[in-house]
Formats: structure tokens, sequence, C-alpha cells
């Protein structure tokens, strides 16, 4: 006949209902909630269908029987009830539920009853991948703190010990706990409006904490709590009390299915399929977007050196132009084009979660340790490898790299002769322009008219532009990763092996395809002049594999700090991801969990390999190598953790 709703605020539900048997009572109060919250209100217990006074006899028995049900990770809900003397409230009584015209103390209590509602099994395996990535998950939760805690060791957002464990180990008073001893701490939501900022500076500095018994207000506390530390914090909420807090975090997410047009209007993004793991991918995702971002920038700006370099050569030194703007054109716009969109389509590297997440202050796109590491790294290799190459075809021609300097002011024009000596090696020496080539001057041995200095220059050129195509297949591959070896990462992305064929034939064809030849200049030159480059795109290879393998080897050293390029490892916040508690599926059990010994979120710790322990519950953990693609098949279900050793 009269209901009050649960809400978040109450945490119980109250109905009335008419009573059909009861000759002393006309109607019958139930309530169901919170067990501490029932309890409070009521003063008898019903034991063995009778009613009895409510002592500390019996609420000691009654906490102990909730602690258990709730250490198994189970919803535990309170149960009372209170007939109404028909004297008092006759059947035609008119209750009023906003202003309560009847008795909400005094029940009796009748009982507990506990819900398994186990995590989804995606769950902690998505938590686990959070904490190698360096994100801290946040639990937010309304159940009683110690079902929070039995949750929260079952997913795996807390793997150590909280001052009440530390307590009940030892056997002493949870105060006398030594402060900061525990890694774990779970708050209670009623404690929350009484925290100083030295005490929420406190509870932030623990890796794992869980709130319980809080209201959905009490999210934005939380994380205006995480942003004082500069945190980046991802917000899930699903109700329209969620709305602020989805509003003031960085990244607020709403539930695309249960969640509140309000909640998805505040939000940043919507979580079509209400899965916690969902975002876990999300992040994979967007990191490998700024990865293969980073590697086509990477890619495109190392030609610019040896591109740029020629006309500085042709200006200071007076050297004729190794390399002509159409050329350059063909590079940027074609050889180039479809390697650099290639690297788009490249896999996640195997360490893409295993790694702390950008300072986004400074980590952008463009940092100049990129700029160092394609200009004055990759891009000066390839430089040499065009003038190694373009040197090599004139000293055929004739010219040694001395006798070149200078020559510029004159090589095109029509009306003059470049006049040399020949030495004992048939070299030109002494070369020096004239008014044509009619005559010969005296003391020289040969004239070389505009257009065989055209056609010698046009070979040199065309082989400056084959062995910039040669060294940017060594750029294409070391661009792949950012730290692995491209052994570890494989030729796995099939566009990129298109785009290596892809500008080669077009190198080809722009070389010795005859009418190509005549509109970008090219000639048809030899093949042993595409070797050098090969020599200068194995060296740049080696070089960047050295790098790599000695920043992996002394990981926060010099060589990383100055040379890795997509992003400084060094310690910076850890971002947060507040969440409810995970969700249920039904059917489904939680999995064995086993603590992690290596603490992502922790700047000075740093993994120096990584295993994966793959076992059967309960039987003790195995070791097994890292490379295996899965764990062995067994007739039970295996349960894998990666973690570092």
């Amino acid at each position: 006949v009269a209901e009050i709703p649960f809400n978040s605020t109450n945490k119980w539900q109250l109905s009335i209902h008419k009573t059909v048997e009861a000759a002393e009572s006309s109607h019958i109060i139930v309530m169901k909630g919170a067990p501490e919250r029932i309890i409070d209100r009521c003063s008898h217990i019903m034991l063995n269908g009778e009613i009895h006074p409510l002592d500390e006899t019996q609420r000691r028995k009654f906490q102990e029987a909730y602690d258990t049900l709730g250490g198994m990770g189970e919803r535990v809900l309170g149960f009372a009830q209170l007939p109404l003397p028909r004297s008092e409230f006759a059947d035609d009584f008119e209750f009023n539920t906003d202003k309560t015209n009847f008795p909400m103390e005094g029940l009796t209590f009748v009982g507990l009853i506990s819900l398994i509602d186990p995590p989804r099994e995606t769950v902690p395996d998505a938590v686990r991948k959070c904490k190698e990535a360096g994100i801290r998950v946040i639990m937010v939760t309304g159940d009683h703190p110690t079902t929070a805690k039995a949750i929260a060791k079952q997913v795996g957002i807390i793997t150590g010990d909280t001052e009440d464990d530390i307590a009940k180990r030892e056997g002493i008073p949870v105060e006398q706990v030594e402060r900061g001893r525990a890694r774990g701490i779970v708050v209670h939501g009623g404690e929350m409006k009484d925290l100083q900022p030295e005490d929420w500076d406190f509870i932030m500095n623990h890796p794992e904490i869980v709130f319980a018994r809080t209201s959905p207000q009490q999210k934005l506390l939380i994380v205006e709590a995480c942003q004082n530390r500069n945190e980046i914090v991802a917000v899930t909420g699903d109700g329209v009390n969620d709305s602020p807090a989805l509003k003031k975090a960085d990244i607020g997410v709403a539930m695309g299915i249960a969640g509140s047009d309000v909640s998805k209007e505040a939000a940043d993004m919507i979580l079509l399929d209400d899965n916690f793991a969902s975002i876990v991918n999300g992040v994979e995702e967007g990191r490998l977007i700024f990865d293969n971002l980073k590697k086509s920038i990477a890619y495109t700006l190392s030609s610019n050196i040896p591109e740029i370099f020629p006309f500085l050569a042709f200006i200071t030194l007076g050297l004729p132009l190794p390399l002509t703007t159409v050329l350059i054109l063909c590079i940027d716009l074609g050889t180039d084009m479809i390697p650099a969109i290639s690297l788009a389509y490249e896999l996640p590297e195997l360490d893409i979660m295993r790694r702390r997440p950008r300072n986004a202050k400074t980590d952008r796109l463009v940092t100049s340790r990129l700029i160092s590491f394609s200009y004055l790294q990759i891009g000066l290799i390839q430089a040499m490898a065009g003038f190694f190459t373009y040197f090599v075809v004139l000293y055929d021609q004739g010219f040694n790299a001395s006798e070149l300097f200078g020559l510029a002011d004159g090589w095109e024009e029509e009306d003059r002769g470049l006049i040399c000596k020949l030495d004992s090696d048939d070299k030109f020496t002494g070369c020096k322009y004239q008014d044509g080539c009619s005559t010969v001057a005296s003391g020289f041995d040969v004239c070389l008219t505009e257009g065989m200095r055209d056609t010698i220059l046009k070979n040199a050129q065309t082989a400056y532009f084959v062995s910039i195509i040669i060294v940017q297949w060594g750029d294409l591959l070391i661009c792949k990763t950012r730290k692995l070896s491209l052994l570890q990462q494989r030729m796995v992305n099939n566009v990129l092996s298109f785009g290596l064929c892809s500008e080669t034939l077009l190198g080809i064809f722009l070389c010795y395809t005859p009418f190509l030849r005549a509109v970008f200049g090219t000639r048809a030159i030899k093949f042993i002049y595409w070797l050098p480059g090969l020599i200068f795109s194995a060296l740049e290879f080696v070089y960047d594999e050295s790098r790599k393998l000695y920043i992996r080897l002394h990981p926060g050293g010099w060589v990383e700090s100055n040379t890795y390029w997509q992003g400084r490892l060094g310690s910076i916040n850890t971002p947060s991801v507040i969440v409810p508690r995970p969700h249920s599926k039904p059917g489904s059990r939680p999995p064995a969990w086993e603590e992690q010994t290596y603490f992502p979120w922790h700047s000075s710790l740093r993994p120096c390999a990584s295993v994966i322990s793959c076992y059967p519950p309960p039987r003790i953990p195995r070791q097994v190598d890292r490379s295996a693609p899965s764990c062995p098949s067994h007739s039970t279900p295996w349960n894998c953790v990666t973690h570092g050793t």
C-alpha cells in the first residue's frame, strides 16, 4: 500500500503491505537494504521463529556472519519487519511516505541473504593490463567495505595487505598499524566528509585504493583528489548523479546500455557494451595510433636532410647540384608516400601495454628527441649515402671530388666549355671555364661541352636519388619499433612490405623508362650504382638496432634520455581510472589471481624480464618461457598472469 524506494543515500527500501490472516495487525512493514543500516533500526531479532531482544551477543554474531559472507565477495542484504497494530493502523489508514506517519525504528531483524555476484571473466585480465600499463584502477562501490575488498582482491585491484589485514594477522588494533605500511586501503564513504587535505594525500599515496559505501556525489571528491595530484583521470558512470564527476574528469565514460541520457551527455565517451575491458582496449588502440603517427612522422622527416644538403652544398661550396627539385618531389610525393602511410597499419608492439603512459605536457607528436633522431642521426647517414654515391658516379666519369668544388657557376651555361687536364690516371684536374669548345687552351687536354656536362651530372643526380630510396628502406624498418628489435616485432605488416616494393618499383620506372627519363631528368644508371646505398642502409639499420639494444639493456640511461624519440620513460604521475564495482556476468566465477611482483606505477622500479605464470588453481605456479604463445593445454582452465621478475 506504500513504498519508499531504494536510494544511494538511505541504502534501504521499505514497503508496507496489508495482512490477511493476522488478527492483531492490519499491516506489516518490511525493509531490506544494507545490513548495517537495517540492524541500526532494529531492537529485536527473530530466532527460530521466535522474537528476542537484540542484545550485544546477537549483534556480534550478526557482524561475524556479515563479515564472513562479505569476505567471500558476495553481496549481502539485511531484512527486517514490523507488524503494525490494528488499533493504531486501521485497514483504511492512509500512509504518508513523505512525512512518515508510521514507525521506522524498533523493527525485528529477520536475517541476511547473500547474492553470488562475481565479476566478469574479462575484468581481472583488464585490471592486470592497466597495472602493467602504469594505470591505477580505483574502485568505487556502494557495497560494504568487506565485500568491496573481497571483490577487489578477486579482480586484482588489491594485491597487497590493507591495514585491517595487517592488524588481523598480527593481532593488534588497526590504530596501532604503522601509517603507510599497508599497500592497499579501503575507505568508507561515511568518512569522506571529514577528510582533510593531508588525509586525502595519505589515501591517494596508496597504489591500491577502494572506496566503499559511497554515493555517486562522492565520486566528484575522488576525481578532484586525483586531479590535485596532476593525474589524468577517467571516470565511469551511468546515473544522473554521476554527471558532475563525468564532467569534471579528464575523460568521462558513460555506460551505453545502462547509462542515463544525462550521463551520456556529460561524458566524453560512451561504452557501448558496458564492459570495463573495453576501456583497456581503447587505451591500447589510443597508444597504437599515437605510436604509429610518430613513426610515420619520424620516417618522413628523415629524408629532409639528404634533400636539403645538396642545395646547401650548391650554394656554399659551389658543388654542381646533386639533386634537383623535381627529384625531391618524386621522393616526397612518390616513393615515400605509401611507406609513410603503411606505418599507420603497423600492429601493436609487444610491450605497448607494459610501459608507462606518456607525459601529456612534454611528449607531443613532434619532440626535440624525434627531430634529433630524424635529422641528426638517420638524416645525416642518408645524406652521407647520397653524397658518397654522387661522388662515386662522378669519379667514374673522370672527376675527383676535390675538383668539383667551385664548378657550379657555369656548369649549365651552354656557351661555356669546361677545359681540364688529364693526370696519370686519366682523371680531370685543373678544370676551368672558357668560351665554347671550338679550341682547347694550351696546356689543357679536354673540353667538356654543356651537353656532356649535363649527361654526367644527370647520372650523378639519378644515383643520388636512388641512394635515398635505398636508405629509406632501412629507415622504414627501424621506424617499425620504438625500442624493440625488428626480430621481435617481425615483418607482419603486409602494407609496409607493399610500400617497400612500391617505392623500389617507382624508382626503377623513373630511371629506366625512356619517356619518364625525359620528363624527370633521370638516366639509366648502372646497377652497381645501387650498391653504395645498400651499404648505408645496412649501416643505419645496424646503428638503430644497437641503439635499441643498449636502451633495453640500460633503461633510464643517457642514450634513452637523448635518443628515445617515442617519449621519455621517466617518472610521471600515474593516471587513474575510477570505476564502479566490476559488472557481473551470470554463471561466471572469479578466476584465481596472484600478487604482482612488478608495480609499474612506482617510478624507481623497472622490469628486467617478463614471464607468464600458468597454473590450474590451486596448484603451485610454474614458470614458462614468455615466448610461449599460450598456456599448456590441461583438463582444467589455466590462468595466466604476466608479470616482471
